[in-house]
């Protein structure tokens, strides 16, 4: 049951994390958080559905995969992961009033937030949805870190979202994500396990 509680914490912290991020800092400004951010904005940009909701779709429809590759118990932990993330975007657009601040100084920000949550939810080989399923199953595959796939796979989906929305898009979309990527292999590696034990007082 500690393990339970200790997975629930983090997951819970990495959707809420992310979901700040983005509902916050990088979806006032339109930037795609993500492959999925990138889709989300797409099918707001069509039918005028909001972010959260959109978000929550397009993730929710990548559980298949999670599924299939990673296990029941890991899609059950995503699905929760996205309905946290995604309810914390809504709450943050039906609750908040988001003045448009410095956009860049926001996308910094909130490509920080981005990173800390999704690293949060990989460590524990929870997916974030979305595309972070795919880069999720290539990372435990070939044993690598995920934050490189991630890149790759959500710089092709920007590069789509530029297409049809606006090709000024694509410049802070993809420095959003090498700095979310770059904090997602920070967390993902980092053994933050440690720093809660009381081994120092042995000394």
């Amino acid at each position: 049951m500690k393990e339970f509680y200790r997975k629930y914490g983090f997951v819970m912290a990495g959707g809420t994390i992310q979901g700040i991020g983005m509902g916050l800092f990088l979806f006032p400004h339109s930037i795609p958080s993500g492959g999925a951010g990138g889709l989300a904005v797409l099918i707001n940009h069509f039918f005028y559905i909001d972010m959260g909701f959109a978000l929550w779709i397009v993730n929710f429809s990548m559980l298949v995969l999670a599924i299939k590759y990673l296990g029941n118990a890991s899609a059950l932990w995503t699905m929760l992961a996205i309905t946290v993330t995604s309810c914390t975007v809504i709450f943050i657009e039906n609750s908040f009033y988001t003045p448009l601040g410095n956009v860049w100084f926001d996308l910094v920000l909130g490509s920080v937030f981005l990173g800390i949550g999704v690293g949060f939810l990989l460590r524990d080989s929870v997916s974030n949805g979305g595309i972070g399923v795919i880069a999720l199953i290539i990372a435990t595959k070939r044993e690598t870190l995920p934050g490189r796939p991630l890149f790759w796979i959500n710089t092709s989906i920007f590069l789509l979202t530029a297409s049809i929305i606006s090709w000024e898009l694509i410049v802070q979309a993809l420095i959003s994500q090498w700095i979310s990527t770059k904090i997602v292999d920070i967390v993902y590696y980092y053994n933050y396990y440690e720093v809660y034990t009381f081994g120092w007082r042995k000394k």
